[in-house]
Formats: C-alpha cells, sequence, structure tokens
C-alpha cells in the first residue's frame, strides 16, 4: 500500500537517493538529501523522510534525535509500512527485539508481501525462538520468493527445528530435485546433502539415512564425515560387519583417534577384556608409532601383563620427556593395585638411574639413558604423590628436581600446584611468580600466575602481572573486561568476596552475566551468514549450544558467588552509609534477576 502523503517525482527521487545513500553507509549525503525535503514547506512533516532521518542519525550514534525523527514521521504517517520498519531497525538496534517484532507486524500489516520486513522479522523470530512464527514467516518468503535457495533452506530450517522432520525432509528433497546435476559437486551441495542426512537420522529413521548416504555419497565432499557417518549407522543398526569394515579404514587413516578403537570393539562385539587386549595388540604391531593403541591396552591389563606394559609405556615417555606422562596416566588411578604398581616402578627407576644411569640396573647391555631421564622421573613421582594427597613426598621429589636442572619452568609451576593443593596460596602464589619470572613472554605461566594471585587476594598484583599481555594505554582490568576473559573475572569475583568487598564481587559478577548476553545477541549475524555459506549442520550446533548457554561452568561460578553475596547482604545488611554505598554499584538490583 503507498504512503498516505506521497512525494512528487522530484522529491521522490531524492527521497530513493537518502535510501541509497543508508545501504551504501553515506550517512551525511542522506541527511543533506532529508534536509532538502524537508525544508520544503509542503512536506516539512513528511513522515518517511523524518523516519529515514532519524535512521540515518541512529547510524551516526545521535541516539535521542534518532528516536525523536522516528516517532514524529510515525504520528504524521501510521500507515506507512517505511515508518513501522524504521521505527522497527530503532529498536533491534537497541535489542529491543519483542518491540521490533510488533514493529514489522505493524508494517506488514500495509505492506504485507515486502521481502525486507519479512526477512528482518524471520532473524528476529529465529533469535527470540519463535519457532511457529518462524516458520510462518519462512513460508510467506518462500512463496514470494520459490525460486531462492535460500528460501528452500529456511523453510525447511523451520520445519526441522520445531522438530517436524517428515516435512523438512520432503522440502529438502522437493529442493534437490530443483537442481541441475553439473557434474562436479561442490561444497555448498556436500554440505546440504549432510544436513540432509542429519535430518533423516534425528527423526529415527535410520535406514532411510543409511540409503540416503549410499544414493548421494560420491557427490559429498567431506569424505571423512562419510566414513564417520556410515560407521555410526552401522552399528546403531547392528550390521556389524559393516561397520568393522568402515572402522577398520578410519584407524587406517589415523590411528590415534581412541573413539575409533571404541567403535570398532562394539563392531566386533567384543565383551571381555582379553579380547579387547587381543585386537589392541594387534594394531600396536600395525602401527608400532601411536600411542593411542598402546595407551587404551593400559586400560584393560591386569597384573603382570599390565606390570609389564605400563613399564614399556613409563620408559618410553621417560626417556622422550614427555611432560604430561602423569597426566596421561592419571585416568589409571581409580584402580589401587595399578597405582602401586606405577609407583614401585617409578620409584625403581629413580634408583637405577641415580646408581647406573638406566631404568633397571641389571641392563648392563643397554645404553644410558638421557640426564634428563631422571629428572623427568622425579617430575612424575612429584605429580604422582600430589595427587594421592601426600605433600611431604611430593615435596621432596619436586625439590630434587628443582635441585636437578633449575630452570625448567614446569618444575615450578607443579611446585606451586602442589602448595594450592595442600592449601598454601600465598606459597603457591610465589612459586608460580618464580615460574613466570623465568619466562615473561609465556602467555599461559602469566594467566596461570595472575589466577593464583587471585586466589591468594592479591588483585592489584594480578593486574599488574595481566598488563604485560593487555593493550597498552587501557587499563588492565579495561581490557580484559574487553576481551571476555571471564576466568580472571571471576576469580576477582571471589577474590572481592573473601575480602568482604561485597559491592566490587556483584560488580565482577554483572560483568560476566553481560558477557554471556553479548555472546547471545552475536549469534544474530550469524542467522544469515550461515544460510549463505551454507554451513547448516553448524549452524543447528550454534542454536542448540546457545539454547543452554548459561549452563556454562564460568556463568554458574558468577551466579553461585552473587547468589551467596546477595543472600550475606539480606542476612546482615550494611550498617553505616559508606558500606551501604559500596553496595550499590549501578544496575545490580537487576543483576540478581539476572543470574
Amino acid at each position: 500500500m503507498p504512503s498516505s502523503n506521497p512525494l512528487p517525482p522530484k522529491e521522490n527521487s531524492l527521497f530513493k537517493r537518502i535510501l541509497k545513500c543508508y545501504e551504501q553507509k553515506q550517512y551525511k549525503n542522506g541527511l543533506k538529501f532529508a534536509k532538502q525535503i524537508l525544508s520544503n514547506p509542503k512536506f516539512s512533516e513528511h513522515g518517511e523522510t523524518l523516519a529515514m532521518k532519524g535512521l540515518t542519525l541512529n547510524c551516526l550514534g545521535r541516539k535521542e534525535e534518532a528516536y525523536e525523527y522516528v516517532r514524529r514521521g510515525l504520528r504524521n504517517d501510521l500507515r506507512s509500512h517505511v515508518c513501522w520498519h524504521v521505527y522497527g531497525l530503532l529498536q533491534r538496534s537497541d535489542k529491543k527485539y519483542d518491540e521490533a517484532i510488533k514493529c514489522y507486524r505493524n508494517a506488514l500489516k500495509w505492506e504485507k508481501d515486502n521481502i525486507q520486513i519479512l526477512r528482518d522479522l524471520s532473524l528476529l523470530q529465529i533469535q527470540m525462538r519463535d519457532l511457529e512464527g518462524y516458520r510462518d514467516t519462512r513460508y510467506q518468503l518462500f512463496m514470494l520468493r520459490p525460486t531462492q535457495r535460500v528460501s528452500w533452506i529456511g523453510f525447511a530450517m523451520s520445519y526441522h527445528l520445531l522438530k517436524d522432520y517428515e516435512m523438512a525432509v520432503k522440502i529438502l528433497d522437493s529442493f534437490r530435485k530443483t537442481l541441475f546435476s553439473q557434474g562436479a559437486y561442490d561444497y555448498e551441495h556436500s554440505e546440504l546433502l549432510l544436513y540432509q542426512n542429519m535430518v533423516i537420522q534425528e527423526s529415527g529413521a535410520l535406514e532411510d539415512a543409511l540409503k540416503h548416504l549410499e544414493e548421494f555419497h560420491l557427490e559429498i565432499c567431506d569424505k571423512l564425515s562419510i566414513k564417520e557417518t556410515w560407521g555410526n549407522l552401522y552399528l546403531k543398526l547392528g550390521k556389524f560387519s559393516s561397520a568393522e569394515e568402515v572402522y577398520r579404514e578410519l584407524l587406517e587413516r589415523n590411528p590415534e583417534n581412541t573413539g575409533y578403537y571404541s567403535s570398532l570393539q562394539e563392531a566386533l562385539q567384543l565383551h571381555t577384556p582379553d579380547q579387547k587386549l587381543k585386537l589392541l595388540s594387534e594394531y600396536r604391531e600395525k602401527c608400532p608409532k601411536a600411542l593411542a593403541p598402546a595407551r587404551l591396552y593400559l586400560n584393560f591389563a591386569q597384573g603382570e601383563v599390565f606390570r609389564q606394559e605400563v613399564d614399556r609405556y613409563l620408559r618410553r615417555g621417560l626417556h622422550k620427556g614427555v611432560p604430561p606422562l602423569f597426566v596421561d596416566l592419571r585416568s589409571l588411578y581409580k584402580d589401587k593395585e595399578k597405582v602401586t604398581i606405577i609407583q614401585q616402578l617409578v620409584e625403581q627407576y629413580v634408583d637405577a638411574l641415580n646408581k647406573s644411569g638406566r631404568f633397571n640396573e641389571d641392563e648392563v647391555k643397554e645404553p644410558k639413558e638421557p640426564a634428563s631421564a631422571l629428572l623427568w622421573a622425579y617430575y612424575f613421582l612429584a605429580q604422582h604423590y600430589d595427587f594421592l594427597g601426600n605433600t611431604d613426598k611430593a615435596l621432596q621429589y619436586i625439590n630434587a628436581a628443582i635441585e636437578h636442572t633449575p630452570t625448567l619452568i614446569e618444575l615450578f609451576v607443579t611446585k606451586g600446584r602442589i602448595y594450592k593443593h595442600a592449601g598454601d596460596v600465598i606459597e603457591a602464589y610465589k612459586w608460580m611468580d618464580e615460574a613466570q619470572g623465568l619466562d615473561t613472554a609465556d602467555r599461559y605461566i602469566n594467566s596461570k600466575c595472575a589466577k593464583y594471585m587471585l586466589r591468594a587476594n592479591l588483585i592489584k598484583e594480578a593486574e599488574e602481572t595481566c598488563s604485560k599481555f593487555t593493550r597498552e594505554g587501557v587499563s588492565a582490568m579495561e581490557n580484559l573486561n574487553e576481551m571476555q576473559c571471564m576466568w580472571f573475572q571471576t576469580e576477582c569475583a571471589l577474590a572481592y568476596q573473601r575480602l568482604e568487598k561485597w559491592g566490587d564481587a556483584l560488580k565482577k559478577c554483572h560483568e560476566v552475566d553481560r558477557h554471556f548476553s553479548e555472546i547471545i545477541e552475536d549469534q544474530f549475524d550469524f542467522h544469515t551468514y550461515c544460510m549463505r555459506k551454507m554451513t547448516l549442520r553448524s549452524y543447528v550446533g550454534l542454536l542448540r549450544l546457545e539454547d543452554v548457554l548459561r549452563a556454562h561452568p564460568f556463568y554458574l561460578h558468577a551466579a553461585r558467588c552473587a547468589i551467596q553475596v546477595y543472600l550475606h547482604l539480606h542476612d546482615k545488611p550494611p550498617q553505616d552509609e559508606t558500606a551501604e554505598q559500596d553496595t550499590n554499584t549501578g544496575e545490580l538490583s537487576s543483576c540478581i534477576y539476572k543470574l
């Protein structure tokens, strides 16, 4: 429907130039053209021009003036879809998505087939997870633009998100049939087929998913995804011989993937430890350099067999000098017998290395181990005893390691960690600071040191430590907030809580909450990008992640801290004015409701 106050040809051409300037981000030129129209007494109150001037001012950061002009334009032309659309864009820029949706709906009353308004409305509906409204809007867009790829994909996805898998598959199938075969298939077509297969699988029709994959596998470029999907489907359908074939091919491609071994065991229907050990032995011989089969072997081996295998594994790691060797074996510590065997072996290594330079004194014919082997054995035992809660023994071995090689950063980090586990946060921070002093260019050690400082309630020192890696000219705290460095802010909040600085603690919790709100808002740009680039499986994964985003540990830690502070303030309200002012840090009254 045309505006209730149409412009004559001259002014109308100027108005079109305003629209063009807005699209090309030439905002100052747009304001000049708007001025030319509005300076004419006949059109000084022209609604659509006033609205566009307001939208342009908003892009220049003049928000108050923008709202004033847009509202004035809307009052002068309530029947204009342009005015309502512009008002919706203004509300959207302020993150008032519900209000923006209302404005778009009003705009559609006067221009029901406007593509741009429908697109903007669909983006807000998926952002707010109004899935039924999203489906209806995508249907309208599909009917208006049935030849566009995005129309088909958006329409199918709306049904997929509503769990109407049958309809989603039908739409995708119809769309695929409209495409012309060009011989060479690109990644976008490949992603479409993989997405369709994902929808079929989620519907529970696994046989259909398998048929679909067999029919179109030549058109799919991601060969690894095909293999993994095939293997998974064969397992679920009980076609174990086919699954075995697929997972053996995958292991030839990557023998370090532990998941493939588990799936192959399932395909071969191996249930006893002996059967699993036999399979892993086969792959150890096939791939002697691969660590995964040798490490998995230790999970199932027992008694003397375990002793022999872990002896071989430990010697290999200590000879090469593998720092995360203990972390690699830590999952075995659920079995007390295995813990005892590991402890005995490594202590024997230490004695033998000190005396003869070999892992076993009797192995006279074997060449001597490098000097670092003893260092890594000390390091392993320090972590071993720390994990078992024997702080004295852990310190004894880590001190021996430091005496052996006083320049290795990992030793100081581990000593700091031992003190942290023992509950001495001050001593832990001192040793971590020592580690940081050995390599001031290491960002990881710098971050660890700052974290230990915060645990010791040394907030200023932690900020100074972090400032070595933050942007110059900006305070470290401000820059860390900009970078959404949530581990720092969470630890800061807990430190302030321990120091009973309630207002500062709440402020940090509020910052963490704001980061999560920003992450949710940031998905807005992906709604159009993923449809255009056809990264459909990743897009669905993103939407599902955003739906449970606030279950993230960072958010839970900040929420728990804020709740504890609020409960404390409720039970023991501040008595004097200064304390009361300390808790009123602005916008924090709403924090409890968000958290």
